[in-house]
């Protein structure tokens, strides 16, 4: 969700990135956006969003051409255009993924493909299709029918993996897809996963992945010497990847599509080592039809803690003597709901480690922990003791103080302990390092300081850069008016609400919630098709049905609509002016059901009656404005947090006041 809109770019039409033109034209990305503000003819966007801008590589390359910007353009920058092109942005990882395939195929069977390229492009589609089929059989899914447009782009990437070679053709292909799309996933980062492979000991034999996404886990095994690698996801596009990455570093892989919880595919399988990072807070994971599940040998998950089955799911599936590492929220090691469960895993022997990790977000946020397990096997000694230890800066202290903990000598790093099981099952059983560590972590609110502070200025640079210019009338300007009411019955704007019930938490549609309106940012539930799903489209309006704080956004993303939300589609009304008097109708209360309520009545609110160009410039000032709030939301969350930390820092002695500016 963004504050403003641009239309999707046609398809068909190569588009480029401000990063992509940066990389052909051998700048930094800030020289690019320096461009757009200093030259008035620098392309204007033909897609994307105000903060992802898209444009035309024809007129880019004709900008840089005209201006005397050197720049070159090689195969892979030729094709990733293509690519955006072929696809609506909501398809394209199906279509990297579709690619990924034939690069399998034009891998195994060089020769069949040189008897197809010459083909008609009809041909050529129908035949490829039947090809990837018979030659691929380890894909989790059938491919897809390539249709006849895609020809000329299957011919340039064979050409381009014939220069750079099939694994790193598709290995460019899956970047780009990263890179576009940075903001809607979430990937374990290389360095996390190695580490999790090296404490799961996956350096051989068979590894599984349950919950594998994108696949970085198992890529890590693999390149740590895994012979067999197993994996299942709930999304087909990220499964098809996964398969493709792997299949064509020559790994024996064997990726499957479903909810690992209730499709188990690998429910007959026991593997050497399990590495997982499941998803969080996932309510509905299926508790009331998992109830008697035999994987909950350690007890039954409350519904209110998805990652404990995941870890149970991770259990029951290694082999006796085998490990689990799988990455858990830092507060699933002390909340309430899950004590008893935490008490079963200490009492059995099967929780050997809890390492907590350093946050990525919010400065100061708690990282997620490491879990590390294993299934006892017969005749195993009870253990007595277990590894707490917290990771401040650097991931490979988790896998040192493994080490130390496994060998049983020498003097515990600073950071680490091994704690009896016994004192820690008492009445709150919580295993957070922090709680136990003598000594924690005690430079984080200096390092959080330092990173926000460094970080404000920059934000107060983008909320100066977001104030809008409107001009000062003489007088005021009286405006025929009616009502969005009146609108809605001669069919000039639609109005449509989601299903009552929506269960979410699981799904392949991602799903707009009212906190995602809230914060402006983009989906983060999903569903499954249902009667009644609302689809929102890009360009369609968006408002909470009951919200005392005024909001309005315009969409976009194609998403499913959330509860306790309304959509407007309005065709021959700009997008941003309809928004703006939503917004205004909430925070005037002129669009309120009564003068005390919050609830919105979309029959009362009153909008100009303007012509299609000045509803345009009215939307376009309205759209800045929103900008301007998001920045300015964004500045004083991090001014608070600058004050929160340098007060904890210089109370607990890690930060100094410093020289007074009079001075310097």
């Amino acid at each position: 969700m963004d504050g403003s809109f641009q239309r999707e770019a046609e398809v068909g039409v190569p588009t480029v990135s401000a990063s992509d033109i940066a990389r052909l034209s051998g700048v930094r990305k800030a020289a690019v956006s320096n461009w757009r503000r200093r030259y008035s003819d620098f392309p204007a966007p033909v897609g994307g969003t105000s903060a992802s801008p898209l444009y035309s590589l024809d007129q880019v390359e004709a900008w840089l051409t005209e201006h005397g910007k050197e720049y070159a353009v090689p195969a892979g920058e030729r094709i990733w255009p293509m690519v955006r092109a072929a696809v609506e942005d909501l398809r394209l990882g199906d279509l990297v993924g579709s690619l990924g395939a034939f690069l399998v195929f034009h891998q195994r069977d060089p020769r069949a493909w040189q008897k197809l390229e010459d083909e008609s492009d009809e041909a050529l589609a129908v035949a490829v299709t039947a090809a990837i089929t018979s030659t691929v059989p380890e894909l989790p899914t059938p491919p897809e029918p390539f249709p006849a447009q895609w020809a000329e782009l299957l011919r340039s990437v064979a050409d381009f993996a014939g220069t750079k070679g099939h694994r790193a053709a598709f290995e460019f292909l899956r970047e780009r897809y990263l890179d576009a799309h940075a903001r809607r996933l979430s990937l374990t980062p290389p360095e996390l996963a190695t580490v999790m492979v090296r404490l799961a000991g996956a350096t051989r034999g068979t590894v599984l992945d349950p919950a594998c996404g994108l696949g970085t886990l198992l890529s890590a095994a693999q390149a740590a010497g895994a012979e067999r690698l197993l994996g299942q996801d709930v999304s087909e596009t990220f499964a098809r990847i996964t398969a493709v990455t792997l299949l064509l570093s020559a790994a024996s892989a064997d990726i499957a599509v479903g909810d690992a919880l209730r499709s188990d595919a690998y429910a007959e399988n026991q593997a050497d080592s399990v590495v997982c990072n499941p998803p969080f807070s996932e309510r509905s994971w299926g508790y009331d039809e998992l109830a008697a599940d035999p994987r909950w040998e350690y007890g039954l998950p409350p519904r209110g803690e998805p990652e404990l089955a995941w870890l149970q799911h991770c259990v029951a599936h290694v082999r006796p003597g085998g490990h689990v590492v799988i990455l858990m929220p830092a507060a699933a090691a002390s909340r309430r709901a899950g004590r008893r469960l935490r008490g079963n895993l200490l009492r059995s022997g099967v929780l050997r480690a809890v390492i907590s990790t350093p946050g990525t977000g919010a400065p100061a946020a708690p990282g997620p922990d490491l879990w590390v397990l294993r299934k006892p096997a017969d005749g195993d000694p009870a253990p007595s003791r277990m590894l707490l230890a917290a990771c401040v800066e650097d991931l490979g202290f988790a896998e040192r103080a493994w080490r130390w903990f496994v060998d049983g000598s020498g003097q515990a790093p600073s950071g680490a302990q091994a704690i009896g099981i016994i004192d820690l099952l008492d009445d709150e059983i919580d295993l957070s390092p922090a709680r136990h560590l003598t000594s924690a972590t005690p430079v984080d609110h200096a390092a959080g300081f330092q990173s926000v502070r460094t970080r404000l200025p920059e934000a107060i640079t983008r909320l100066k850069e977001a104030l809008p210019e409107l001009a000062t009338s003489g007088d005021r300007v009286e405006t025929p008016m009616t009502t969005l009411g009146e609108l809605i019955k001669a069919g000039l704007v639609t109005v449509q609400q989601s299903p009552l019930k929506m269960v979410t938490g699981r799904g392949s549609l991602r799903v707009l919630t009212v906190a995602d309106v809230l914060a402006g940012r983009s989906p983060s539930e999903r569903t499954n098709q249902v009667p009644g799903l609302v689809t929102i489209r890009p360009g369609d309006v968006v408002v909470p049905l009951l919200s005392r704080e005024p909001v309005a956004r315009v969409a976009v993303e194609e998403a499913a609509l959330g509860p306790q939300l309304l959509l407007f589609t309005a065709e021959r009304m700009d997008p941003h002016f309809l928004a703006g008097y939503l917004r205004l109708a909430r925070d005037t209360r002129t669009g309120r059901a009564t003068s005390t309520s919050g609830r919105l009545d979309p029959r009362r609110v009153p909008i100009p009656l303007l012509d299609l160009a000045e509803q345009r410039r009215y939307g376009k000032a309205f759209r800045e404005l929103t900008l301007t709030e998001d920045a300015l939301r964004e500045v004083r969350m991090m001014g608070e947090e600058t004050v929160r930390l340098g007060f904890a820092g210089l109370a607990e002695g890690t930060l100094l006041p410093g020289t007074p500016r009079n001075e310097c």
